[in-house]
């Protein structure tokens, strides 16, 4: 099988929102994706999208996807890749495309000169786990993940300083 790498075009929106929902899908989340075919082709089409996309292709077929965007590490003064979301096509695992993708994103820290490379995993997707322990990564302890969704944000931003 020949695996390959390259960007993510606008071209690629259909493809990509299907993954996504598969992705949610077996993450038990479908009825969470918000995003559309539309928002995707439109981002991937901006002259500053919000995020990055790796596109891989076993045979010219497409096989999954990453989707990746910068931070920064105040400690380490340097920008930190953040994989957003990692994905293989059920009928693509173990063809080679899961660590090609990770090949190119440890290819992109590297040329961007970001001293981390992070990314969060469900805690019961242990094949994912695995794979990762496997490419040497480590969990982080210590840091519980926050967030805030665009309900919280809006009342939190109009709460008049009042928590």
């Amino acid at each position: 099988m020949n695996v390959s790498i390259r960007p993510a075009t606008a071209g690629d929106a259909q493809d990509l929102h299907t993954m996504i929902v598969e992705l949610a899908r077996y993450e038990r989340a479908e009825s969470a994706v918000k995003v559309t075919l539309e928002d995707l082709s439109s981002q991937l089409s901006s002259p500053n999208p919000p995020f990055a996309c790796a596109i891989a292709e076993v045979d010219h077929e497409v096989a999954g996807f990453a989707l990746y965007f910068y931070a920064y590490s105040t400690w380490e003064g340097t920008r930190t890749l953040y994989l957003e979301d990692l994905y293989v096509r059920d009928a693509f695992r173990n063809a080679g495309a899961g660590l090609a993708l990770m090949q190119f994103l440890t290819g992109v820290a590297r040329e961007q000169e970001c001293n981390r490379f992070e990314w969060s995993v469900l805690d019961w997707n242990e094949q994912a786990i695995k794979f990762y322990h496997k490419l040497g990564a480590k969990p982080l302890s210590g840091w519980t993940r926050y967030r805030m969704d665009a309900t919280a944000i809006g009342q939190f931003a109009t709460a008049s300083g009042k928590v």
